[in-house]
């Protein structure tokens, strides 16, 4: 495995810090962000200079009931190629549901929700796993997620879980520390317990970020300064094995570059400081022996059976995952009645957080929607968000906000309005409204409507 070092995530507001940083190796950069036939000057130079860039993936959903989508992973492959990348990562998290399996309309989450930790989601995981393995230029490695909501009747912890998918089809690990505190707040799962059954040689390289804790649930902002309690996660992974890279995550929020570089330091000096033990626990003969038994008490050979072969062999799987996860995010994004099992209030926050990102996200998409609002933007839109799920991504769920708010909701205030208009009509056809024949006429005629 390649030796990255110490790195941080790129992002267009830090390009020029990041540039000017001291002792950064290597970066990632959000895989969907970045044009293979115009990658950003600032990456470009990076690249020039020695830097290693690294694509990561938000959208492939490898942990849902559908295989990977064709395009996104020639998306996804495209940009490891046109970055020079010596690997590619994504997540192990479901991101939409419904569709074909369910006959059900298709619904997306806009984030990343955990997948049960069940045999029938190890089995699709791993098909899935292997699809995108063939499908890419360069190996895969791929991210435990953070998570609100537990899923119940699993049926392993989330170190066995990894295993028997590594043990599988020698993926890869991307290992996100926070992620395991905030599992550990949230779900009360021992960081250290994990770290104890994780195939720590499969490490690819970690991710540390900062977060908060409200209420006593920890949300993974990456908009945050990161705790000591994760540089605690940091420590005990380091004592077990020297990770070939780490990498800084902050997407929001951006403090002062003196300060990203100050976390910088204190990461390095957390693996500094906690070098691999001789005698560190989580060998590979333990960690075999623990991922093979079950949280329910079943047989080694009832958990890690030979794997199915592709195909037809996982329908059966994927039907049963695909009604459990559309099931989830229908009561998520729709108000339908929570699934058996779940925590409700737990998922009365996971509901509102998923809101709140997609009024964030649109926000910055479409910044015009906020100016036009003013302050009744965000209001607006949660109120937009609660009936309404997303269908379509985030580009055409600015648009069915704008037309929501002009068609349903009659907006009253007759400026506000006819800014409103002018920009959802500019956006919602195949061309600008300006290089449409007869553009003045239609745009006039079209006022006179929706003053009705």
């Amino acid at each position: 495995m390649k030796q990255l070092g110490t790195g941080i995530g790129w992002r267009p507001e830090i390009a020029e810090a990041v540039e000017r940083m001291p002792g950064i190796d290597w970066v990632e950069a959000v895989a969907e962000n970045v044009c293979p036939g115009h990658l950003p000057d600032a990456l470009l130079r990076l690249r020039e200079r020695g830097v290693t860039v690294v694509p990561h993936g938000v959208s492939l959903g490898l942990g849902g009931a559908d295989r990977p989508a064709e395009n996104r992973l020639a998306d996804l492959a495209a940009r490891a190629e046109a970055l020079g990348a010596p690997l590619v990562t994504e997540h192990i998290a479901f991101v939409r549901a419904g569709g074909a399996l369910t006959a059900s309309p298709l619904l997306e989450a806009g984030h990343l929700l955990p997948v049960p930790r069940t045999r029938d989601a190890l089995d699709v995981l791993c098909e899935n796993v292997r699809i995108a393995q063939d499908a890419l230029p360069v190996p895969l490695a791929v991210e435990n997620i953070a998570a609100l909501i537990s899923w119940p009747g699993e049926e392993m912890t989330e170190g066995q879980f990894l295993y028997d998918l590594v043990d599988r089809t020698g993926v890869r690990l991307l290992i996100d520390v926070a992620n395991l505190h905030t599992n550990h707040v949230n779900r009360g799962e021992d960081p250290v317990k994990a770290l104890d059954e994780l195939p720590v040689e499969a490490i690819a390289y970690v991710h540390v970020a900062g977060g908060f804790e409200r209420d006593g649930v920890w949300h993974d902002s990456h908009a945050h300064p990161v705790p000591q309690a994760v540089l605690d996660v940091l420590a005990e992974l380091s004592s077990r094995v020297r990770p070939p890279g780490v990498l800084l995550e902050r997407d929001e929020n951006f403090p002062e570059p003196a300060e990203l570089e100050g976390e910088l330091r204190a990461i390095r000096e957390t693996l500094e400081k906690n070098p691999p033990r001789t005698d560190a626990p989580g060998g590979s003969a333990s960690r075999k022996t623990a991922s093979r038994k079950s949280t329910s008490g079943k047989s080694a050979a009832a958990v890690t059976a030979a794997p199915p072969e592709a195909g037809a062999a996982t329908e059966p799987a994927r039907q049963r995952l695909a009604l459990a996860q559309t099931a989830l995010l229908s009561a998520l994004v729709g108000g339908t009645p929570v699934p058996e099992g779940f925590d409700r209030t737990r998922l009365a926050v996971q509901a509102r957080a998923l809101a709140g990102k997609r009024a964030d996200v649109v926000a910055k998409l479409a910044p015009e929607l906020p100016e036009i609002l003013a302050g009744s933007y965000r209001e607006a839109f949660l109120a937009y968000a609660h009936g309404h799920p997303m269908t379509g991504g985030y580009r055409r769920d600015a648009l069915d906000f704008a037309a929501h708010l002009l068609f349903d909701a009659r907006v009253e205030d007759t400026a506000v309005r006819q800014r409103l208009s002018d920009w959802w009509w500019e956006r919602s056809g195949p061309a600008p409204l300006s290089r449409r024949p007869a553009a003045r006429l239609a745009r006039a005629t079209r006022r006179v409507l929706l003053r009705r």
